[in-house]
């Protein structure tokens, strides 16, 4: 499969000339590596931050909707039973 990550650094090796060190060479590479493979790790985390955040809205949107505090069973409102006459 064709990677053009691993492509550009391995031009990147392959580029050094003589007057260039090879610890430099390999230095450079590395550094470059660990750049965009740390960008590729913030993003991976950034969504799935996004998708825990986005579950927490969905399970959380059901309470978002005013709820009746009175207790009812059976259709009859118990709040209310002690103003009623026996």
């Amino acid at each position: 499969m064709h990677d053009p990550f691993e492509e550009s650094l391995r031009d990147m090796l392959n580029s050094s000339s003589s007057s260039r060190d090879d610890d430099a060479v390999l230095g450079r590479v590395l550094k470059t590596a660990n750049r965009q493979v740390g960008a590729g790790d913030l993003f991976g985390l950034l969504g799935r931050c996004t998708q825990a955040l986005m579950i927490a809205v969905n399970n959380g949107s059901a309470h978002v909707s005013p709820v009746s505090r009175r207790e009812t069973i059976a259709g009859h409102s118990f709040s209310g039973a002690k103003d009623k006459a026996d």
